[in-house]
């Protein structure tokens, strides 16, 4: 049986922090403010993961309230989510994961994005898409970035 889930979130820009995007910290002058690294493409990704297991999101498994996931490395956080699908006999088909920035550029990029990404999920690069587009100036994704993902998971029972 497959499952789809759906995943969005969106941090702002904040000075001296670093920008990290699937993993890949991304040479910018302004990085994502956030409780942890602030990865909001992997958020996305997470969120779709555990919508499309039922398991709730990821503020209900890592509360920006608990100061262990302070910092944290957003992929690490995927592994966990990971190893919770695993949990309930399910993993992963595929995941296109859209990133919504009007800056920094991202196409240079890409590539180890996805590498990043399936790694951390144990899944082969095909399984993964990372898309970036802007929304013109006309979004909130002006003063940030924003992720939207989609994920299709299987219950392998």
């Amino acid at each position: 049986m497959f499952r789809i889930g759906h995943g969005y979130d969106v941090h702002r820009f904040e000075k001296g922090r670093k920008l990290i995007l699937c993993g890949e910290e991304i040479e910018h002058d302004e990085g994502l403010l956030g409780h942890s690294d602030a990865d909001v493409a992997v958020h996305a990704l997470m969120d779709a993961m555990l919508g499309a297991a039922a398991l709730g999101d990821i503020g209900k498994h890592f509360p920006d309230t608990d100061d262990a996931y302070k910092g944290i490395s957003s992929i690490e956080l995927l592994k966990h989510v990971k190893g919770l699908l695993d949990g309930q006999g399910m993993t992963l088909s595929n995941a296109d994961i859209t990133v919504i920035a009007e800056r920094p550029k991202l196409k240079a990029h890409i590539d180890a994005m996805r590498a990043n990404l399936a790694d951390a999920l144990d899944v082969d690069v095909s399984f993964i898409s990372v898309k970036a587009t802007t929304e013109e100036g006309l979004g909130i994704a002006g003063k940030g970035i924003a992720a939207h993902a989609v994920v299709i998971i299987m219950h392998n029972s």
